[in-house]
């Protein structure tokens, strides 16, 4: 069910901020997305994958990494306003 599948790809916060990142900026790599959450590579690819088969990005392979950005360009809504809410939080 759609709702599941969000819930699903907001529920883990690695993922949260993973669309977060790719909500700031396209075509971003799995290195990248490593580096700036610090964390493996692997759990990046892990999450990435995820969020893949869940509809929710894309990624274009320029041999040999993949570049990833949001397939779901609605989740740049849903990030304006949980970061308002986040900083009413603080």
């Amino acid at each position: 069910m759609p709702d599941e599948k969000l819930a699903k790809a907001i529920g883990s916060k690695v993922r949260r901020d993973i669309l977060h990142i790719l909500y700031k900026k396209e075509n971003v790599s799995v290195h990248e997305i490593a580096d700036t959450l610090k964390i493996t590579e692997s759990s990046a690819s892990k999450n990435l994958k995820l969020l893949y088969y869940l509809g929710f990005v894309k990624f274009k392979l320029v041999h040999p990494e993949k570049f990833y950005s949001l397939k779901i360009k609605e989740i740049k809504e849903l990030f304006v306003v949980y970061d308002k809410i986040v900083k009413k939080l603080k």
